[in-house]
C-alpha cells in the first residue's frame, strides 16, 4: 500500500468515535432544514416542492461529502479541522441563502455549492498525493467538476429553467454515486474497502447522529407553533400528536437496522452497494422529516380545519417517505423489505382519500396511529430475530 507523505493526516480504522468537531459542522444543518420546511410551508404549490426537494438535496449531498471527508481524514489535525470550518462556512451560506436561492441569491447558493464540491474535493486530492485513496478523490473532482457548469449557468436563469438546470445536475450526481462515480482512466470506486470507508463505526454513528439532528426540525417547528398560538385544547391535542409522531419516528429509525449499519457494512461483499442504499434511504427519510414538520406546523395552527388534497399531501406524505425510506435503510442492512414498514406506507396511502371528510387533527392522528402500529410490531418481532446477523445485498 502506498502512504504517501501526507499518511499523518488520514483517520485510522480504530478512530471510531465522531469528534466533536463534526457534531458543530452538523449544527449548520439545523439551520438549513428549518429554512427549507419554512420556505415549503409559503410555497406549498408543485414549484414549491420541486423547488424545496432540489435545495434539500443539494445540503444533504455537501453532508454526505463531509462525512466522506472527516472519515478519510484525521479531524484532530488543525489543518483538516480548518478545511472542515471552511467547508462549514460554506455550507451556513447555503443555508443563509435558501429564502432567495430561486431569487436574487441563486448565484450565493450555487457558488458556495460549487466552492464545496470543486474547491474542497481539490484540496483532498493535494492532500491524498501518493496515497491510494487519491484514486477517489479524483473521481469525484471529476464528476464534480462536470455538474459545477450547470450550477452556475442555472444562477443566471429564472423559475423553471433553473430548478430543472439544477435538479438535472442533481441527478447526473446523485446516478454518480449509485455507479461508483466512473471516471475515464481511473474506473469505477468502490471496488475495495477502503474507497468507502474507512472506519464502518465512524461511518455508521455519523448516520445515526444525523437523524437526531433532523428529528430536531420537527420539534423547533412544533416548540415554536404551539408557541405563537393559543394554547387550547384543540391545538393542544395537535401539539402532542406531532411530538408523538416525531417520538415514534426515532424509535423506527433506530430498530435493528439503525444499530447494526456498521456490522453490514464490515460483513458486505459489495460495500459501496450498502453505502448507496444507505445514502438513497437517508435522503428519503430526511425529505420526509421535512415534509412532517410542515405539517406539524398546519396541523397546530387549524387543528380543526377541513383537510385539503395539498394538506392531505403535507401530513400523509411525510410519513410515507420516511417509511419508504426506512424500508429501504433496512434493505441495506438485511436483504429483506420489512413488512410492517410497507404494510405502515401502503395503509397511509390507502386511507388519504378519506382524509377529505376529517378535519387536519384527526388526519395527523391517522398517520400517527400507523406509525405507532410499525413500532408496536417492531417490539413484537423483537424476540425472534435479535439474533439474526446482518447480510447485506451482494
Amino acid at each position: 500500500m502506498t502512504t504517501g507523505r501526507t499518511s499523518w493526516l488520514l483517520r485510522r480504522p480504530e478512530q471510531t468515535r465522531t469528534a466533536f468537531l463534526e457534531l458543530f459542522f452538523d449544527l449548520v444543518f439545523v439551520v438549513a432544514l428549518f429554512l427549507l420546511s419554512h420556505e415549503l410551508l409559503k410555497h406549498l404549490t408543485w414549484i414549491g416542492a420541486l423547488q424545496t426537494l432540489v435545495l434539500l438535496l443539494a445540503v444533504l449531498v455537501v453532508w454526505f461529502f463531509v462525512v466522506l471527508f472527516t472519515d478519510t481524514f484525521d479531524v484532530r489535525h488543525p489543518l483538516i479541522q480548518l478545511m472542515v470550518m471552511s467547508i462549514m462556512f460554506c455550507a451556513l451560506v447555503m443555508a443563509a441563502a435558501v429564502p432567495e436561492a430561486f431569487g436574487r441569491r441563486g448565484l450565493v447558493f450555487a457558488g458556495a455549492y460549487v466552492t464545496v464540491r470543486v474547491g474542497a474535493t481539490a484540496a483532498g486530492a493535494l492532500l491524498l498525493r501518493g496515497h491510494e485513496a487519491v484514486r477517489n478523490a479524483l473521481r469525484l473532482l471529476f464528476w464534480f467538476s462536470m455538474t459545477a457548469a450547470p450550477w452556475i449557468v442555472g444562477a443566471f436563469l429564472h423559475g423553471w429553467a433553473r430548478a430543472a438546470l439544477w435538479m438535472a445536475a442533481l441527478v447526473v450526481e446523485y446516478i454518480a454515486i449509485g455507479l461508483g462515480f466512473p471516471t475515464p482512466g481511473l474506473g469505477r470506486g468502490g471496488t475495495r474497502r477502503i474507497e468507502v470507508v474507512v472506519s464502518e463505526e465512524h461511518m455508521a454513528e455519523r448516520y445515526r447522529l444525523f437523524f437526531i439532528i433532523a428529528l430536531g426540525e420537527p420539534i423547533l417547528v412544533i416548540g415554536l407553533t404551539f408557541s405563537s398560538g393559543d394554547f387550547g385544547p384543540a391545538s393542544g391535542a395537535a401539539t402532542l400528536v406531532a411530538f408523538a409522531t416525531t417520538g415514534l419516528l426515532w424509535r423506527i429509525y433506530i430498530y435493528r437496522a439503525g444499530a447494526m449499519l456498521s456490522l453490514a457494512i464490515a460483513a458486505a461483499r459489495n460495500p459501496r452497494r450498502v453505502a448507496v442504499l444507505t445514502i438513497y434511504a437517508h435522503v428519503t427519510m430526511v425529505a420526509g422529516i421535512v415534509s412532517i414538520a410542515v405539517g406539524d406546523d398546519l396541523v397546530i395552527q387549524d387543528p380543526l380545519v377541513q383537510t385539503n388534497p395539498t394538506r392531505i399531501v403535507i401530513v400523509l406524505g411525510g410519513p410515507i417517505l420516511f417509511l419508504a425510506g426506512r424500508a429501504a435503510f433496512e434493505y441495506a442492512v438485511f436483504q429483506r423489505l420489512p413488512r410492517p414498514r410497507v404494510i405502515g406506507a401502503l395503509t397511509l396511502i390507502a386511507i388519504t382519500p378519506a382524509m377529505r371528510l376529517v378535519p387536519a387533527l384527526a388526519t395527523a392522528a391517522a398517520a400517527a396511529l400507523v406509525l405507532a402500529g410499525v413500532a408496536i410490531a417492531d417490539a413484537v418481532r423483537t424476540p425472534t430475530i435479535t439474533l439474526r446477523a446482518p447480510s447485506p445485498p451482494a
